[in-house]
């Protein structure tokens, strides 16, 4: 049940002075778009009437098949604290993108999430997620423009003065609470410049839709202090990257089934099949959980950063971790996944890995106790511990080799998808870099 009525939306407009409407949608790629109204045209908004040209947008449709509608979502309006254009201010409603039938556009990241939570309802169960995001904050030089310079000189969970960044992740917070969205944590990370907030869990979509909010809202808290953020995995050479540990439960009938105090170390038969499934597809979801040629710059030993297929109840050098807490906060926790990510498709495809998993019963090998890039490769061979995709060319093989991805994202957002990265890959691998000029310009 919606938590507004359109009747609640008219009346928060005109009580709170809002001038301006953000109709957001995201593209395949995780890119905010918007369409902006004036509050005089809130009921036509509010009725389903705005259209945009989709053949604009990356990933969507053909000139000859333009026309989408956007359909509101009145539990997302939300008024922004920063806005003041005129003496009003400016509110945002995340969309569902329609087709002129009345159909939901099945390029629609927001529409395939919506597709697997329902699979999932089917069986009975609901997702939650936990988010962990990470970021950098860099100053920009004398004309606005971003750089990775910082006078930064804090490290993992430092504080003010050499925390320079502190005043702007705690207005990023109270921003985020002003919009009443729930914040557990926020920290300097390991690197300089580069900070971490936490949120609490919810319901998927909810959580999809935060992530979203949480970016525009980063982007403009950053620009404000004179920064830059940065969700780039790997900005910086020989420091650490950042990521997006994705903290995942499913529940039932107000139950975590994850939980167990009878299993092995807390844990269910179903929790063992939800991973095993993740564990199962995720070399083929490595192009949606690490979209970047730069994604893969991260995902390499010495940072903590995931590049084993494994998973673990402890160690923090595993792919999948279940943390310590049980009963209700029982959890699976994904450690490979980058803020460049697009949550919608994100969660669809891990959720959707996880059940089938649930449904064909599927067995996890065995977890890892031991830290395992302390292993050779032997060990982990013997142990028969794989490897993520070292580069984005080998993610999108094994997306292709992976058919069930196709399944769950549709035809016409896999085939968009992969042919992008396919052109974002291509586009490097011809691309000099200041690497290859310092290393062999004068060497041969």
């Amino acid at each position: 049940m919606s938590r507004y009525t359109k009747a609640d939306i008219i009346e928060l407009v005109q009580e709170n002075n809002v001038r301006f409407i953000r109709l957001q949608f995201t593209d395949i790629f995780g890119a905010i778009k918007n369409v902006v109204i004036t509050s005089g045209q809130i009921e036509k908004a509010l009725d389903n009437q705005c259209m945009f040209d989709g053949s604009s947008i990356e990933g969507f449709v053909r000139i000859e098949e333009s026309d989408m509608y956007l359909h509101p979502d009145l539990d997302t309006f939300l008024i922004l604290p920063w806005s003041r254009h005129h003496g009003g201010k400016t509110a945002r409603l995340i969309c569902d993108v329609y087709k002129p039938d009345g159909t939901p556009f099945e390029g629609d990241p927001r529409y395939i999430l919506k597709r697997v939570l329902k699979d999932a309802a089917d069986m009975g169960y609901t997702l939650n997620v936990g988010l962990e995001c990470e970021f950098f904050l860099f100053n920009t030089d004398e004309f606005g423009h971003p750089t990775t310079v910082t006078h930064d000189t804090a490290g993992y969970f430092d504080l003010g003065p050499a925390d320079l960044g502190e005043s702007a992740r705690r207005d990023i917070c109270m921003t985020m609470e002003e919009m009443g969205l729930e914040i557990e944590a926020s920290h300097h990370e390991l690197a300089m410049a580069q900070h971490e907030i936490d949120f609490k869990y919810q319901e998927a979509l909810r959580s999809a839709d935060q992530m979203m909010t949480f970016k525009m809202v980063v982007k403009n808290v950053a620009n404000a202090h004179g920064l830059c953020a940065s969700f780039m995995p790997k900005p910086l050479s020989g420091q650490a990257g950042s990521g997006l540990h994705t903290n995942l439960s499913l529940i039932k009938n107000g139950e975590n089934v994850f939980y167990d105090p009878n299993g092995e170390a807390g844990l269910s038969t179903l929790a063992h099949h939800f991973i095993a499934g993740i564990i199962t597809h995720i070399k083929g979801t490595c192009p949606i959980t690490n979209p970047l040629v730069n994604s893969y710059k991260r995902l390499v030993t010495g940072y903590e950063a995931p590049c084993y297929i494994a998973w673990t109840t402890g160690n923090r050098s595993a792919l999948v971790r279940v943390p310590s807490t049980r009963g209700v906060n029982t959890r699976v926790e994904l450690r490979s996944p980058d803020l460049t990510a697009n949550p919608y498709l994100q969660f669809a495809v891990l959720l959707a890995a996880g059940l089938r998993g649930i449904r064909e019963k599927m067995v996890p090998p065995a977890a890892v106790v031991s830290n395992i890039y302390d292993m050779t490769p032997q060990e982990r061979l013997e142990k028969q511990i794989d490897s993520l995709p070292t580069n984005l060319k080998e993610a999108i093989l094994e997306m292709k080799r992976d058919s069930f991805i196709e399944s769950v994202l549709g035809t016409h957002a896999y085939h968009k998808y992969v042919e992008a990265k396919e052109k974002e890959w291509n586009r490097f691998n011809s691309t000099v870099t200041q690497w290859e000029l310092e290393e062999y310009l004068e060497k041969f």
